[in-house]
Order: C-alpha cells, then structure tokens, then sequence
C-alpha cells in the first residue's frame, strides 16, 4: 500500500470512528468531512411512549392482493433484540413464555407479508412462533417461544414494524373546534356569495371550492383510529385533558373572533386554500395553548404526530380539495395535501377585496373528537368524544 493509500485509509478510519461526535460537517486530518444526518438525527418513532430510533430500512410494494406486503430489516434491526417489553405482559406457561398484544386487523396484513414470507422472517430471527387471527378479524397477536428474551424481541420488532405502516394509514379522525355556529355559518354564506358575485371570473374560483358552512372548523391534529379500542382509547385521552382545558378557561366558554382571511401558500395567484383567522377576543393566547397541550398529550400516546412546534389554527373557507370531492377535509398543515390534478385558484383580489372580512363572533365552548366524512344532526362531523369547557 503506497503512502498516498495508507493516509486515505488513515482519514477513513478517522471519520468512522468520530462520526457519533462531530457535527453534520467538519475537517477531519485536513479533510472536509459532511456527514449524514440520518446517523446523527435519526428518525424518532413514539411506541405507546416509549422512544425508538428509526434504522433505514427497504420496503417493498406489490399489486394489491391479499397478504402481499414484505418488509426486509437491515442488519442494525437486531438492536431491537435486547429492548424491553415492559408495556406488555409475557406470562410463564407449561411450554415457554406467551405474550398477547392488540394491533388493529386492518394491520395483520403487513405482519403477514406476501405469502407470509414476514411472519416466517420475524419467527426466524426471534425463535418464536406468531399466531395471528384470520382475516377481518379483531383480537390479539399471539407471540409464544421457549425463551422470555425471544418473545420480548418478537414484540419490540412488531411494534416498530406496525408503526412504519400505521404512518401511512389515511387519518378517520380529527380533534377539532367547531366554527359552525349559526352567525357564522350566515355570514360565511354572505362571504361566499360577495365573492362569487365580484370574483367568479378570477381563474379557479367557483362555488364548488368552498367550504361546507355546517362544518366550518379549526382542525387540532389528525388521528389514524383503527379499531373501536383505539377510538375508545382516544375518548379516554382527550377526557384526560378536562382539567387543564378548564383551568384554561377558568370553566367558561371562550369568547372568539372570527376575522380576516388568509392563504396557506406564497404566490396569492396559486392558491389551494385560504382560510379565516381566528383569535381570542381578548387577545390572549388561549386557544392557542390548548390546542398545542392537546397535542403535545396525544402525541405522548402515540395515537397522533407532532409536526410543528405550534399549531396552526385556521378556519378553511375555500378549498380545491372540494372541486372533486365536496366531503374532503382540509388537513391544513397536518399530513401531505393531494396535489395530484389539483386546479389552484387566483385569489389575488378576493384578499384585496375581503382580506379584513369580519365572520363575527361566538363563544366556544367545546373540543371534539370529529370522525372523517361523517354528519351528525346538525350537519356537522359525527363525534367520538369531547370535552366542554364549562
């Protein structure tokens, strides 16, 4: 090995062995080093509160079918081996050690794999055998194996498995404030009305776009409830959240204004969604803490995301998710928007013309767990839970 060699493999040496203490770029012998960030920052994940870091891993996707889903670990996977399963209990039987845990049927298919090749991998690799119900069937996964330590992998891993999956499962709920009271809901149509009558030759802007005035609402954070367990499970959180909700409030019903409109984007020409501002009348930041406290208790549940340090409160008014589909629900900042054959609107002289446009003003005096394209008798969202104010 020449000397230029033995100082390139001298170099590579020295970054291996520094790369969990310098930063995400760095001179290293002379040397300009850039590190990848997803060794140094890894991907949380958020099990039933406990904290895993993400290992890179490589899906791969087949037509759909029944069972056809696989999932290939990388080697770093095995770290999962010695974690705790402190959460659930690994009872002693006659034969070995057996653990039942409830993961939601809409779920099986994943641990199951194309022709149960993922199944067959994790009872390999753990040395234990996974008995899963058949199909569209509710009720515990069943993990047994001779030793306690393989029966706690096997858990640990279908955790982090289920959770890689459960990310990718459309929201069916979201916690929510409604907007719809009756003076808002008259002077919304108002607005939309002007708008139509001033605006309506603006590219993109129709009456189809706009919101439907029974449901107008701010979205609190969104929800993948799987079963009937996990929407009870959520009910039983956000009732957890009665104490400090009326602490805030001082047990009164919040007074609001409902004032200005604004748009989600930076171009004012292309524009997907503009919605209303909303504040506490007296302009403290009140709402703005509950929604941020619900947040930040659901997501220590693991039932929903964080994704910004605050909440982004906002009342859609208009948006092209309704051009084709009048049931969609804004998600605001909450998930990936479907821009596919997504028509924007110019909404240029609408926020000329309507930009301090007054809603009026209501008390608020609940926050609900809203079910996803449903209605109750009111017109608004069907409700899985909720908590009052006063």
């Amino acid at each position: 090995m020449n000397n230029v060699n033995v100082r390139a493999f001298r170099i590579k040496r020295s970054y291996i062995a520094l790369r969990p203490f310098i930063p995400s770029c760095q001179w290293v012998y002379g040397f300009h080093v850039t590190l990848n960030m997803e060794v140094l920052r890894p991907v949380l994940v958020n099990i039933n509160g406990r904290i895993y870091r993400k290992n890179a891993v490589k899906e791969e996707s087949y037509d759909d079918e029944e069972d056809d889903y696989s999932y290939y670990g990388t080697a770093s996977d095995q770290c999962a081996v010695d974690e705790p399963c402190d959460l659930h209990a690994i009872e002693q039987t006659e034969k070995g050690f057996r653990c039942a845990i409830d993961i939601p049927s809409v779920l099986h298919k994943y641990i199951i794999g194309k022709k149960g090749e993922t199944r067959k991998r994790l009872e390999s690799e753990t040395k234990t055998s996974i008995n899963i119900p058949k199909q569209g069937v509710e009720g515990p996964i069943v993990i047994t194996g001779a030793q306690k330590a393989s029966v706690a992998s096997a858990v640990t891993r279908l955790e982090l498995l289920i959770e890689s999956f459960r990310r990718k499962q459309p929201f069916t709920h979201f916690l929510s404030f409604a907007l719809n009271h009756p003076s808002i809901q008259e002077s919304f149509l108002r607005f939309k009305d002007e708008v139509l009558e001033q605006c309506s030759q603006d590219p993109g802007v129709d009456a189809s776009i706009f919101q439907n005035p029974a449901k107008l609402h701010l979205t609190v954070g969104t929800l993948a409830l799987l079963s009937e367990a996990e929407v009870q499970q959520a009910s039983e959180l956000l009732n957890q959240c009665e104490e400090f909700i009326r602490d805030l409030t001082e047990g009164k019903p919040l007074p609001l204004v409902v004032s200005g409109i604004e748009y989600m984007n930076d171009d004012p020409s292309m524009v997907d969604v503009l919605y209303a501002k909303v504040q506490v009348k007296d302009g403290s930041d009140t709402l703005q803490v509950i929604a941020d406290r619900l947040v930040e208790h659901f997501a220590s549940s693991g039932l929903m995301v964080k994704e910004w340090d605050h909440v982004k409160l906002h009342g859609t008014v208009m948006n092209t998710l309704f051009r084709k589909d009048p049931s969609a629900e804004d998600k605001g900042s909450h998930g990936k928007q479907n821009t596919k054959d997504r028509e924007a609107f110019d909404a240029r002289n609408i926020l000329q013309t309507f930009g301090a446009y007054h809603f009026g003003e209501f008390e608020l005096n609940c926050v609900k767990i809203s079910q996803r394209y449903s209605s109750d008798c009111t017109g608004f969202y069907s409700s899985a839970g909720e908590v009052m104010f006063s």
